[in-house]
């Protein structure tokens, strides 16, 4: 069960190793872009492709799912970047429900772990199998595996160290149930845990008050998506990529210098940001010093 490209590494390395994919459960075909033409999920093309059979539920408790997930007949549900499953789904199959969460739990519960531990500016992430239990993302923990986080790292970046490793672990976690040869371990949980939320517009608006330091990590753990962004001109510039430096900013915070033509600093609490990697409402993706030559500030 799964929508996204992280989860079509996992699906890959499940079926290289020889399991039997009895089905695969994904998101329904959207509309999208000027045509509104429905688009599939990145899963849904690799089973098709693969000669997979495709469930494609509105609704996870709709009874003619529920029955035709039934006639699967599975042993296992694996869960990778999916929605939250009612206990009449996960609780269905003999050797229960498990799922592929990118971080090492408990640290970063929520819907968007691997942007948070960039924007905390953490140095290590990672990848853990657990199996469902009702509250999302406590189930006991099978296997978990470290992920080492460099100081240029955006979540585009973690996003493809942590799919590449979890779809080793979620093999090595199959293995294991298939032998019946693990132990369970129970997550503990303290107040002292950072969450990692569903992030919103808001959240992606800059606060050049903040330390260098923090907009950095902002803008890092903001790219590719859903992007940092600021005003100039009164319109929108998304950040994609930047770089900071901690020195005492020549003016306020929120306030810019230019050479007009290789360089765009804003002045930070503490330092600059300097822009490298940009998108100016109304037009398209492009490093600064191009952006520069079209644009008067």
């Amino acid at each position: 069960m799964g929508t996204p490209d992280f989860a079509v590494a996992s699906l890959n390395a499940l079926a290289e190793a020889g399991f039997e994919i009895a089905g695969v459960v994904t998101a329904a075909d959207k509309p999208a872009g000027r045509g509104q033409k429905l688009q599939e999920s990145a899963v849904k093309k690799y089973a098709v492709e693969k000669g997979l059979k495709v469930l494609q539920p509105l609704k996870l408790k709709d009874p003619d799912f529920i029955a035709a997930l039934k006639a699967l007949n599975a042993d296992l549900h694996v869960v990778v970047a999916f929605r939250m499953l009612p206990e009449v789904v996960w609780n269905m199959p003999a050797k229960g429900t498990i799922n592929l969460h990118g971080s090492l739990l408990p640290q970063y519960r929520g819907a968007a772990p691997i942007n948070h531990a960039i924007i905390n500016g953490e140095k290590e992430s990672g990848v853990t199998t657990f199996f469902l239990k009702h509250e999302i993302d406590t189930g006991d923990i099978i296997f978990s595996e470290a992920v080492p986080i460099a100081e240029d790292d955006t979540a585009g970046d973690l996003h493809d160290h942590l799919m590449k490793a979890g779809a080793g672990l979620l093999v090595k976690t199959v293995k294991a149930i298939e032998a019946n040869d693990y132990k369970e371990q129970p997550q503990i949980f303290s107040s002292e845990l950072k969450h990692a939320p569903k992030i919103f517009k808001e959240f992606c608006k800059v606060d050049w008050n903040n330390s260098a330091k923090t907009i950095y990590n902002l803008i890092r753990g903001l790219s590719p998506y859903p992007t940092a962004f600021a005003e100039l001109n009164e319109k929108t510039i998304k950040i994609f990529k930047a770089t900071f430096e901690e020195t005492t900013p020549s003016v306020s915070p929120g306030m810019f210098i230019t050479d007009g033509k290789s360089y765009l600093k804003f002045a930070a609490q503490d330092g600059y940001i300097s822009l490298l990697d940009v998108q100016y409402e109304g037009k398209k993706r492009m490093m600064v010093n191009e952006f520069l030559r079209g644009m008067r500030l």
